[in-house]
């Protein structure tokens, strides 16, 4: 069986080697999926990367919580809460709807090309 006192102290002690790791691998598996969505990939290529993403953003809010059951309450852990939510849910997005995700860049990169060019 699970011993999550176990866990949730490991979790505590080990916070900034956690973190170190978990806030990279958030954006960075998140950039992948939304990059292989992005560009056309099929859609069990989405599905992996995404897969792939929700381990490390579980696993953030799993260690955020771990400090806000015994009160710690402060700005990163709503910073790291926040980063974990927002990487599932941008995962979710590209699982979910992959065609607007792709309109949405490629809109926004059509937008900042024209800027670009006017700057010139």
């Amino acid at each position: 069986m699970i011993d999550f006192h176990f866990l949730s102290e490991f979790s505590r002690t080990h916070c900034a080697a956690i973190c170190a790791f978990l806030v990279p691998a958030n954006l960075l598996f998140t950039l992948y999926t939304i990059a292989v969505t992005v560009l056309g990939r099929p859609r069990v290529q989405i599905n992996q990367a995404a897969a792939l993403a929700y381990i490390p953003a579980v696993l953030m809010i799993l260690h955020v919580f771990s400090w806000l059951v015994i009160g710690v309450v402060m700005a990163p852990t709503y910073i790291l809460f926040a980063l974990g939510t927002v990487c599932l849910t941008i995962n979710s997005w590209a699982i979910a709807y992959p065609a607007s995700i792709t309109r949405l860049f490629k809109s926004a990169l059509s937008k900042a090309t024209v800027a670009l060019d006017l700057v010139k």
